[in-house]
């Protein structure tokens, strides 16, 4: 088996997407260096680069609410990667299951699965 070469931007990122495995939603977008991305190959579930933070980051490291990745998928272009998971709890550290809980107009179509004052 060949693997896919990955085109990195120059900050050596990639973007990232976190799709549930079951429902098919669309949990989150993250992004990921060459280390999260062999963290998460070894040991099955999802890690990420922090941006803000400038750290290598284990979803679900503070609030256990981890992702259990079943497949990496590479778009065409190789400058993007579909993490296909098994979450647990949500995803979003502001409580809701997904990240995009919200419409662009403003209105919550998402549903708020824990307080994230009781686990941060």
């Amino acid at each position: 088996m060949t693997e896919v070469d990955l085109a990195f931007d120059e900050q050596e990122y990639i973007p990232a997407v976190a799709q549930d495995a079951d429902t098919g939603e669309v949990l989150m977008l993250a992004y990921v260096t060459e280390e999260a991305l062999r963290k998460t190959r070894e040991t099955g579930e999802a890690h990420y680069y922090s941006r803000s933070r400038d750290e290598l980051w284990h979803k679900g490291g503070t609030s256990g609410h981890t992702q259990a990745v079943e497949e990496v998928r590479v778009d065409c272009d190789g400058d993007a990667l579909l993490y296909v998971v098994d979450q647990t709890g949500g995803a979003c550290h502001t409580g809701y299951e997904s990240c995009f809980h919200r419409t662009v107009d403003g209105e919550t179509v998402g549903e708020r699965v824990f307080d994230p004052d009781d686990v941060y």
